[in-house]
């Protein structure tokens, strides 16, 4: 049979069948082909005694340059490409070199010495995801959409929230930046909204939540989220810097909803919205018809979850300051005007990602304007 090696055992039955039977039926009775059975009368040695037989069949186009010419490219910057080296032979030598049938030839050398003598790749292990295991989050500039509201352009990110096993997401429209305020607001109303907690939640370094604090600040961050997990019985884990294959399962999540919302904008026919909650209310029931497709999935992951806590966390930074002369008080160096009749008092300032929130004692005072952006 073509392709496939004769055996031992085959050999031996042929010459004991060749005293009996013509050299046609013996080879057919080994099962193998006449020709090889005049192969192996002419040579009777076993094919496990016969040294292997390989070798070019055609002459190496390379063999006078491989050493001399292109070997020197290669361990100067492994990272160079078959088929520029290829254009540099022809550059140098156009007459020995004439056009790209050999390209793949060369293709095969070059591949063949990066795996015996290039640069050692990283090992990745893929991993199978389990029910109610793990949650990731990440946020995404939603800019590339082009959404405008009340005609204006509308500068935003996204907060994605993704399941590992079934890819049940949730997702909020996010006004500053990714902010622990940010992360904790709507990470909550993805679990509240989910009805579970996973026993892990992953997401990125975080260092983009408090880049520009210094080092007491973003330490509190830290202690905040760690917290946060704690009261929710999560493990709280990232990965490592510039690693952001670590976090795959969300951020090919996050490309796929920006192509879906860039789709569903297109048959919408406009990208303006009336306001903020109109454009929140269209990424809500495209998740939501997104997360139906993933219904038999996720009502498996449902039941490996564990139970919500009795009550949400603090999802804001409280900031305490006093109604000056001047009619307002200062949140994250922005000036907030209150009304008159609350100069001189204290208040308790709640700073979301997305508004204010100010109390005097237990009582809530009429939203300042305008409203400070969280950090």
């Amino acid at each position: 049979m073509p392709g496939k090696p004769v055996t031992d055992q085959q050999v031996r039955v042929y010459m004991q069948d060749r005293h009996r039977h013509s050299q046609r039926a013996a080879a057919a009775r080994a099962g193998f082909s006449e020709r090889t059975g005049r192969r192996i009368e002419v040579d009777p040695r076993l094919p496990s005694q016969r040294p292997p037989e390989r070798g070019r069949t055609v002459p190496d186009p390379f063999e006078a340059v491989w050493e001399t010419l292109l070997l020197p490219i290669l361990e100067n910057d492994p990272a160079v490409q078959a088929v520029t080296l290829l254009r540099h032979l022809q550059m140098t030598d156009p007459d020995a070199f004439p056009d790209d049938r050999i390209r793949r030839t060369l293709e095969r050398r070059v591949r063949d010495w990066r795996a015996l003598h290039g640069e050692a790749r990283d090992v990745i292990f893929r991993q199978t995801p389990e029910p109610g295991r793990m949650a990731l989050s990440d946020f995404t500039d939603a800019e590339e959409l082009g959404v405008t509201v009340a005609g204006d352009p509308f500068a935003h990110r996204l907060y994605h929230f993704v399941l590992a096993y079934s890819g049940w997401e949730h997702v909020g429209v996010v006004l500053g930046g990714d902010s622990f305020t940010a992360l904790a607001e709507n990470l909550q109303n993805a679990l509240w909204a989910l009805g579970g907690v996973p026993r892990e939640h992953r997401t990125d370094s975080l260092s983009a939540a408090y880049r520009n604090l210094d080092r007491e600040a973003a330490e509190d961050v830290t202690r905040r989220y760690d917290e946060f997990c704690a009261h929710y019985g999560m493990t709280a884990s990232r990965n490592n810097l510039g690693e952001a294959h670590e976090n795959g399962a969300v951020e090919s999540h996050n490309r796929h909803l920006k192509t879906a919302l860039d789709q569903a904008l297109i048959l919408r026919g406009t990208r303006d919205f009336a306001d903020v909650a109109d454009w929140r209310r269209f990424v809500d029931q495209l998740v939501a018809r997104r997360n139906r497709r993933r219904d038999a999935a996720v009502r498996m992951e449902v039941t490996a979850l564990r139970p919500l806590p009795a009550r949400r966390t603090t999802d804001f930074t409280e900031i305490v300051t006093r109604v000056t002369r001047t009619g307002g008080f200062l949140v994250n160096s922005v000036f907030c005007s209150a009304p008159s009749r609350l100069i001189g008092q204290r208040l308790w300032v709640h700073v979301y990602h997305d508004r204010i929130e100010a109390w005097l004692g237990g009582d809530p005072c009429r939203r300042p304007s305008p409203p400070a952006p969280a950090r």
